[in-house]
């Protein structure tokens, strides 16, 4: 049986019942590798050698993601879901300025992982504006924070500290690639941080 009629028969199949441990298994390994692959070979990554990859066949793939679309949508939730799990702790912290700062510390990688997720996957307006928005809705929530213990200036927007974020991941991004050696990000956000904490 070809991929294409494993997948032709998953599209018709009812609805299915919430998973079992070993699907559910599946599905993370499925998703993982998936992610791992669209990085490297970009949004048209052979499916079935994903579905190799994985250890499952491909009528396993095709009965969880019915269409590469669905694969795609699978791998920008999961990415999405990290990001949110992530910032959770940090916005019941005690200090919500030193809880800022750790977030934008994290959100260097966070924002590198979005431009590779988006530039592998040729993400469209809507999808790429879905797994954006999870980026700017945490950071938005600890801004507030900040602002409301009194922790930094109250002229700053979540987007200014989102572009100087962007700025020390290209810098840091870019310096790794031509070997160079540049501050880190640690220490580039600390100077952010210095200025827009009040005194």
């Amino acid at each position: 049986m070809t991929a294409e009629t494993e997948a032709k028969d998953a599209q018709e199949r009812p609805p299915r019942r919430p998973m079992r441990a070993d699907a559910r298994r599946n599905y993370e390994k499925l998703v993982a590798v998936a992610t791992e692959s669209f990085l490297a070979n970009g949004p048209d990554a052979s499916l079935d050698e994903i579905a190799k990859r994985a250890g499952v066949g491909p009528g396993t793939l095709y009965r969880h993601f019915p269409t590469r679309d669905d694969l795609l949508d699978a791998v920008c939730t999961r990415w999405a879901d990290a990001v949110a799990a992530d910032a959770a702790p940090l916005l019941t912290a005690e200090d919500p300025t030193r809880a800022l700062a750790d977030w934008l510390v994290r959100l260097v990688d966070h924002v590198g992982a979005f431009k590779g997720l988006a530039s592998a996957l040729l993400l469209n307006a809507d999808r790429k504006h879905d797994t954006a928005w999870i980026l700017h809705h945490a950071s938005e929530e600890l801004v507030a924070r900040a602002k409301a213990a009194g922790g930094i200036r109250q002229d700053v927007t979540t987007s200014e500290l989102m572009t100087l974020t962007s700025g020390v991941t290209y810098a840091c991004g870019y310096s790794k690639q031509a070997g160079k050696t540049v501050s880190s990000p640690e220490r580039l956000i600390g100077l952010i941080m210095d200025g827009v904490t009040t005194r």
